[in-house]
């Protein structure tokens, strides 16, 4: 399995280097075993506003923008949108994530 430079709490140092290697490599040590079309519909929609705003998007838009509810985004992310979703998608540890 291919190393990154993470942070103390497992999220990518260099957001930038992130690819869907990275992602497949974060959802593995997470637990998840394969990331389907819903697991890529929200990994799309954080980075999207990752990229466009410099940081994660509210539970709320994730939610609205894929057309899931917040117990699917826990089903497919056991760790949850911010500590699971998020550091999948390569983003910095999100403010107010412990």
């Amino acid at each position: 399995m291919a190393q990154y430079e993470v942070d103390g709490d497992g999220f990518l140092k260099d957001p930038d280097i992130w690819n869907a290697t990275v992602a497949e490599t974060f959802a593995q040590e997470d637990g998840i075993s394969e990331l389907t079309e819903d697991h890529w519909k929200v990994i799309d929609v954080i980075r999207e506003h990752y990229l466009e705003n410099g940081n994660a998007p509210m539970v709320r838009k994730i939610c609205k923008s894929t057309g899931l509810k917040l117990k699917d985004i826990y089903d497919l992310f056991p760790l949850g949108p911010a500590r699971g979703a998020c550091r999948v998608a390569g983003l910095p540890k999100p403010d107010g994530c412990v």
